[in-house]
């Protein structure tokens, strides 16, 4: 970049840490998912987490109101968000008063001066304008009055002020693409694509976007720009997912796999609902979408779906999986496959809509009335939910059995780099309809235990469903006590089995030692991090992530004896640890963090630190 006749250094990065931070109203999503774009588009890789209010809207210029998106990316692997940003864009005073103290000594602030204004820093708790008191010391400050700029640059655009003052986020877009040496081309396509009904708007955006490029293009503020380098990606077309679409995408996946029509009966509920939207897009793939009048309609429409001959699925978070549990119960009563999709989030209650946490894992195994086993796998990431999803069918089906699939806030709304698969490379799902009526018994079973799936009106395979107890082969109501003995260990010993079929375990670093990290769900990416970091200092660390967590895979306890520590980082109160004790009699430590926030990854290699110490503190 020039200006005039002065040339702008150009500072190569290895990574960078960006967090956009306002109002719940400012776009900070939108300016974080258009600036992810344009990383994704780079090449780069990278990892987000967006961060907003549980209220649908907080007042405006409150603390509790601020609105957040953050985003790591680099010319390696990138496990996660980031710790601590490295730049960090603030709309108005209440978000940099929550968000500065995250930010690294040293750090860059860019802030909005247009909003620091004198009702504003009183909303913020501020008596002082922080940006003149001291408060930033210590820190890059950059004062731009993005507001009234954004302001100027629409002067003609005949919007109202109202309309004009919501463009404010394109003109910080365009700053940081600039800054950071990424083009704008592709944001203006997206822009005119997003708004194709509200041309005005489009144009309006357009232009706050090319201010705001321009702005950082030519001021004598910012002598210097950042490239971060080239990725070395494995060879491939990408594309940039969140853990929401990846799901989506790998439940129609699934379908075609199976050759079976897929439909989901749901209700909406954050952080799930996004699943919901996918779907209800993608039907000309012989999807059926069906938004339910509440969560219990949900999954009995998808028992339905199930019992009449395709894959059912349902998904909801944690307060719908509670309301689901009877249904759920019958589910396994009937022996159908049915996938049911828990996007976690905090809790209890109403808790933490939009926050992460990991906290319904014990739920999903005993959460439900009487002897009533299911199957539960966790995804680890956005793009593993793809994989997941597909996965999670396939047990359905093969067992005849509903699943239960574990994400969780963080990941169905983040987003990273997706290596998209070739279609040839997955393997079918075996969907086999019992058509022959020849010595046809409803709940005869077969090697895995699984009955057959019998479709509705065929001839001379008519059976009772329902949710009284069945008798051990015919399926008529059977209140015999050894017949519901006789079940209760059969639907057991169906659910036990599905670990013999597993992949052997495969940790990663030494295969015997002092450490293991166990984990499992969305704390991948920091506990790979930590542990990568710690070797790197010399301490011989392993990481077990696991994706089957019921049954938990046959292998499971000779891995964790090979090691004279466990850990398991949760973001939960250690309820991972709690099974693995339970199950194996050994003394898994825990570290656990409940605070609507994902781990930092310093915060579990300060663990790993003090346990290669001896320093042994539960």
């Amino acid at each position: 970049m020039s200006h005039g006749s002065r040339t702008r250094a150009v500072e190569e990065l290895d990574s960078v840490v960006i967090r956009f931070v306002g109002d719940s109203g400012d776009g900070m999503q939108l300016t974080g998912t258009g600036f992810s774009m344009a990383v994704a588009k780079a090449g780069h890789g990278f990892t987000t987490h967006p961060d907003y209010p549980s209220e649908i809207r907080a007042p405006t210029g409150t603390l509790f109101g601020v609105s957040g998106y953050q985003i790591q990316y680099a010319s390696g692997q990138v496990f996660t968000s980031g710790d601590a940003p490295d730049v960090l864009v603030a709309m108005n005073p209440a978000a940099l008063r929550t968000n500065l103290p995250d930010l690294k000594r040293g750090g860059t602030v860019i802030a909005n001066t247009g909003a620091f204004t004198g009702p504003n820093l009183k909303k913020a708790g501020y008596e002082a304008n922080p940006l003149d008191n001291g408060s930033c010391d210590g820190y890059r400050l950059y004062r731009i009055d993005i507001s009234g700029l954004t302001a100027a640059a629409l002067a003609n655009s005949g919007l109202s002020k109202k309309d004009v003052g919501r463009c404010k986020n394109y003109f910080a877009l365009g700053l940081m693409l600039c800054l950071y040496s990424r083009p704008m081309e592709e944001e203006v396509r997206e822009i005119r694509e997003k708004f194709e009904k509200k041309p005005e708007l489009a144009e309006a955006n357009i232009l706050a976007l090319k201010a705001g490029f321009a702005y950082a293009e030519s001021t004598e503020m910012f002598a210097v720009s950042y490239q971060v380098r080239e990725s070395a990606a494995i060879p491939g077309t990408y594309r940039s997912i969140s853990g929401n679409q990846a799901a989506a995408l790998g439940f129609v996946a699934a379908s075609e796999l199976a050759s079976t029509p897929l439909f989901l009966g749901s209700y909406p509920i954050t952080p799930a609902t996004d699943i919901l939207h996918e779907l209800s897009a993608l039907k000309h793939f012989d999807v059926t979408t069906f938004q339910a009048e509440d969560e219990i309609a949900g999954i009995c429409s998808a028992i339905g779906a199930a019992y009449g001959g395709s894959l059912g699925l349902t998904t909801t978070s944690g307060p719908g999986m509670a309301l689901k549990t009877e249904a759920l119960g019958l589910a396994v009563m009937l022996e159908l496959p049915l996938v049911v999709v828990n996007v976690q989030r905090g809790g209890p209650s109403t808790g933490l809509p939009t926050k992460i946490e990991q906290s319904d894992l014990l739920q999903a195994v005993y959460g439900r009335n009487g002897e009533c086993p299911v199957p539960v796998i966790a995804a680890r990431s956005p793009a593993d939910c793809f994989d997941c999803a597909i996965e999670a069918f396939r047990i359905a089906v093969k067992y005849m059995t509903p699943v239960i699939l574990l994400s969780d806030g963080g990941i169905g709304n983040a987003a990273e780099p997706w290596l998209i698969p070739d279609v040839a490379d997955l393997p079918p799902i075996d969907v086999r309809y019992r058509t022959d009526a020849a010595g046809f018994q409803p709940y005869a079973r077969d090697a895995h235990l699984a009955r057959p799936w019998v479709v509705p009106g065929t001839p001379g395979m008519e059976h009772r469903i329902g949710g009284l107890e069945k008798h051990f082969l015919t399926g008529d109501i059977s209140h015999d006590p050894l017949n519901h003995q006789k079940m209760v260990e059969v639907r057991a010993a169906k659910v036990e089995g599905i670990a013999a079929g597993l992949p052997p375990l495969q940790a990663e670093g030494p295969v015997t030692g002092d450490l293991l990290l166990v984990g499992w769900g969305s704390t991948y990416g920091a506990i790979a991090q930590a542990c990568e970091q710690a070797r790197a200092q010399g301490i011989p660390v392993a990481h077990l992530h696991l994706r089957h967590v019921n049954p938990l895979p046959a292998d499971l306890e000779a891995v964790l004896r090979r090691y004279r520590n466990v850990l398991a980082p949760e973001l939960n109160l250690g309820q991972l640890s709690k099974l693995l004790r339970e199950r194996y009699l050994i003394d898994v430590k825990s570290l656990s963090k409940v605070q609507g926030k994902p781990f930092k990854v310093s915060e579990i290699l300060d663990r790993i630190v003090e346990l290669s110490k001896g320093e042994v503190n539960v």
